[in-house]
């Protein structure tokens, strides 16, 4: 990969995480796998959006799925995601 390629790479990934809400499904992924179901209770976010925002998620390469009987549960692909969105969220809060 050329150092170009790095760059347009990561712009993609945080473009993917750009919304508020795929920031907080990416926070409650870091804490292990969930179900579409699981994030909708936890985040008090409707179906249909939260599975919207996973598809981002999913064709970005930030999320994966892996059927769990007739469900599928999605998880971080990458552990230094969990660490770039809680270094961002802690920093922007530390700036107010």
């Amino acid at each position: 990969m050329s150092t170009s390629d790095g760059y347009e790479a990561a712009g993609e990934l945080l473009r993917a995480l750009s919304a508020p809400l795929r920031i907080r499904i990416v926070t409650e992924l870091a804490e292990g796998p969930r179900c579409v179901h699981e994030l909708v209770d936890s985040l008090g976010a409707a179906q249909p959006l939260v599975s919207q925002h996973l598809r981002v998620l999913r064709g970005a390469g930030v999320v994966r799925g892996a059927r769990r009987g007739r469900e599928i549960a999605y998880s971080l692909t990458d552990e230094h995601i969990a660490h770039i969105v809680a270094d961002a969220v802690t920093h922007a809060r530390e700036a107010r």
